[in-house]
């Protein structure tokens, strides 16, 4: 059982870091059955995880040329909560905006050929997550995840903030 269960996240973390190679960036997953409001559908489950590491991939064409980013998620929780639908076999993923923001937890290192420049474990989360512009469509179940994302690698990887003076 165990092993299927790495098996089933190892390959399609395979599949991506092939692309992630060409990129600059790759993911991996600790446990990735652990992960808070997970789907219980394997297929979606797995879709998620795939949408999160592309994720990643773009965002690795930022990196100037050399870098590479290793990223392992050890915990992730997506926002809102899911609930069962009453006459379906599936899920409905509710957002209030209350205590269910988006969170993670990351282990990082960017090299720069080959020696380590940065490194750090991260726990990042957007509690803000309903009360901000997002660049994300509405139909992009990942929205808000994207945005937590996108603003932690800009701020601990390529630290593009503007600095204030």
């Amino acid at each position: 059982m165990k092993a299927r269960n790495i098996l089933r996240c190892l390959i399609p973390a395979l599949a991506l870091l092939a692309g992630a190679a060409q990129a600059g960036v790759t993911v991996s997953y600790v446990k990735p059955d652990d992960f808070l409001d997970m789907p219980r559908a394997e297929r979606d489950r797995d879709q998620i995880l795939k949408d999160i590491s592309a994720h990643f991939v773009s965002l690795g064409k930022e990196l100037p040329p050399g870098q590479v980013l290793n990223v392992t998620i050890t915990d992730f929780d997506l926002a809102g909560r899911l609930e069962p639908r009453r006459w379906a076999v599936d899920e409905i993923r509710i957002m209030r905006g209350g205590a269910d923001w988006p969170r993670m937890t990351v282990n990082w290192t960017l090299e720069q050929d080959g020696k380590v420049v940065k490194s750090g474990t991260d726990e990042v989360s957007n509690m803000m997550y309903q009360q901000r512009m997002n660049r994300y469509f509405s139909s992009d179940a990942l929205r808000y995840e994207k945005q937590m994302i996108d603003d932690w690698f800009h701020k601990a990887v390529v630290d593009t903030r503007v600095s204030k003076r």
